[in-house]
């Protein structure tokens, strides 16, 4: 073990960086990591430069000190002395010039003054739900370089048109599952705040790929909203659902029944849970969702049956929160109709909710100017759970997959879509 630390070190300690650290340590002294930032930012500026020369070079055909036979009558002019933003703070470099004024740079490019990557950094920070006052100051204390309230909210707003070009987006032919949900936000209108009602849908495509479809804002959650979205999706190109899970909105089932005539719509367990713990007390809530759990989480039909039974004994005393199991036992008896990793699938709901809580990062600091500024913000967090996603099927997929293909109406559907 102490010969490979020793040979790790030593051979860390023999690279090009180790000697330019060396040599920087030796030059500025550094006490302190200011002191640090500060060594960094005065080589910066003739890194570029060195950067600049090779690019004039380049484009001239020969070097500074090159004083053979030129192929060009094109010859360097002095320098133009630019300031530039950079990730160590302000720094200044001399531009080359050359008389043609053809020279165009890359890596400080003409009318350019911001090559801290800055943009791509406040779009982060507001993805993760910044405000634009706390991203001002988080660059000027990190970066040393004021930016305003007006430049973060130039900078994204560039993202609009990219919002509004995913939001009508060609959508795939086929989905297995939709998870659909709403939450609400803060919008101020006409000197008030209003609450208003944020639509979500999630699905899986054949392959068990997750994306959001898209995100829509209305006054309140209502049944003739959510049949305009689906009326939407349909136009974007959605001709086949297997299973939708959403919450009781009066009306939304048959809606959905109306546009995807074959669709199985099941009844969101976490929002049963919901409503009936309402009937509960704080105190009992652990005992009351695990004897829950043994229902719709049994191994098959006649099982449930017999966990719900006891569950209704043990728990009539609060007669609200039973009631809503029994009004609803359909959603939960219909589950059985499939294997155990589909049913899990559809009564699990940790996917849109994961969704909802990242959106919900960006929701809580406060009322947003217009709905405008909460699209913007949502599809920020869109392309931030795109990445965390990357592309990759849910767990289980391939028994998913194979659950489904039991049943030969649900496979031959699935069989006519899984080339799109």
């Amino acid at each position: 073990m102490g010969t490979t630390f020793m040979a790790s070190r030593k051979k860390k300690e023999d690279t090009a960086g180790a000697a330019i650290a060396r040599k920087i340590m030796e030059e500025y002294q550094p006490k302190n990591t200011e002191d640090m930032q500060d060594a960094l930012k005065d080589i910066f500026g003739p890194m570029f430069e060195a950067m600049l020369q090779g690019e004039m070079d380049a484009h001239l055909g020969y070097a500074s000190n090159d004083h053979g036979r030129k192929n060009t009558t094109n010859r360097r002019n002095g320098y133009a002395h630019k300031n530039v933003k950079t990730a160590y703070g302000d720094v200044t470099i001399d531009m080359p010039r050359d008389r043609e004024a053809s020279f165009t740079p890359q890596i400080v490019p003409k009318r350019t003054r911001d090559i801290s990557g800055i943009e791509d950094k406040v779009l982060s920070m507001y993805a993760k739900g910044m405000s634009q006052r706390d991203i001002a100051e988080t660059i000027e204390d990190i970066y040393g370089f004021e930016i305003s309230h007006e430049t973060v909210s130039n900078i994204t707003d560039r993202v609009m048109g990219q919002a509004e070009e995913w939001q009508d987006r060609p959508l795939k032919k086929f989905y297995t599952f939709l998870f659909v949900d709403c939450l609400y936000v803060s919008i101020r209108q006409e000197m008030e705040t209003k609450n208003c009602a944020v639509y979500v849908i999630l699905g899986y495509d054949v392959d068990g790929v997750k994306d959001i479809l898209g995100i829509w804002i209305g006054e309140t959650e209502g049944k003739h909203y959510w049949m305009q979205i689906f009326d939407e999706i349909k136009a974007r190109g959605v001709e086949d659902v297997l299973f939708i899970s959403m919450d009781g909105v009066s009306g939304l089932e048959e809606g959905a029944k109306s546009i995807f005539k074959d669709v199985v719509v099941q009844r969101c367990i976490v929002h049963l849970i919901r409503n009936s713990i309402k009937y509960i007390p704080s105190k009992e809530y652990k005992n009351f969702t695990a004897q829950l759990k043994k229902v719709y989480g049994a191994p098959g039909l006649k099982a449930a049956k017999a966990e719900f039974e006891r569950f209704r004994q043990s728990w009539s005393r609060y007669p609200g929160a039973v009631d809503v199991w029994v009004r609803n036992w359909k959603y939960v008896e219909q589950l059985f109709n499939y294997g155990s990793a589909v049913r899990k699938v559809l009564y699990t709901t940790n996917a849109i909710e994961a969704v909802n809580s990242s959106f919900r990062k960006v929701t809580k600091k406060g009322s947003f100017p217009n709905e405008d500024a909460v699209r913007k913000a949502l599809y920020l967090r869109v392309v931030e759970l795109y990445k965390k996603w990357n592309g990759r099927p849910v767990a289980n997929w391939a028994l998913v997959r194979n659950q489904l293909a039991m049943d030969d109406k649900i496979q031959s559907r699935i069989l006519k879509y899984e080339n799109y």
